[in-house]
């Protein structure tokens, strides 16, 4: 079954802890996303206040123009996997090699516009891509079910990659997403700025059995 990892989108650190406390006590697994206010238009708390329970796997999602001038934070923090983007001015293969020599996985997001087909040689130094369908630096946006042929071709180009899938996930959509081969469904404002984030969880995990 698709892990559901309710997202961290904050602005500031008390906003950052007030998301953590709505979802640690049903979550498994997290999805952090930090902004720049450059390659992102919206500005989040930095690496170094960021920080989650004990009992969660956190992955940081960096939205950041510049992501290498970030590494000795994340190998400081180790996170489970740090996912930055195809359209990122790095050296993807030096960063890659440097999270994987701490221990961390390396994943790989793709822009609506971009295509498999130019980001595939990157795609595969990686070891999880994320499918891009949101806002970037904020919860909410729709899913795009064309960007959903992306998911086909990264499975058959790299069968055992992990697939994530980012913007506009709810209850309705989960099972269409988990069915087309998405491996990890990261949801922002379906559970955050729901009434009941844990009733919430709960309609996607049944709809995803």
């Amino acid at each position: 079954m698709s892990v559901i990892c309710p997202t961290i989108t904050a602005f500031d650190p008390h906003e950052y802890r007030a998301q953590i406390e709505q979802v640690e006590g049903f979550a498994k697994r997290i999805h952090i996303d930090l902004m720049d206010g450059d390659f992102a238009p919206s500005v989040s708390p930095d690496l170094t206040t960021v920080w989650w329970p004990d009992n969660l796997v956190a992955d940081i999602h960096l939205m950041y123009r510049y992501p290498e001038s970030q590494i000795e934070e994340l190998q400081k923090l180790k996170p489970n996997l740090v996912v930055v983007h195809f359209e990122a001015d790095m050296n993807h293969a030096r960063f890659v090699e440097a999270l994987h020599e701490s221990g961390i996985k390396a994943g790989l997001a793709i822009l609506q516009e971009t295509s498999v087909d130019e980001a595939l040689d990157t795609i595969k130094i990686y070891d999880h891509v994320l499918v891009f369908s949101g806002n970037l630096g904020y919860h909410g946006g729709e899913v795009n079910l064309k960007l959903l042929g992306k998911v086909a071709s990264i499975k058959q180009a790299l069968p055992d990659i992990e697939v994530a899938w980012d913007g506009g996930i709810n209850a309705e959509n989960a099972h269409e997403l988990a069915q087309a081969g998405v491996n990890v469904l990261n949801v922002g404002g379906f559970i955050q700025k729901s009434d009941d984030p844990l009733k919430a969880y709960k309609q996607i995990e049944s709809n995803l059995k």
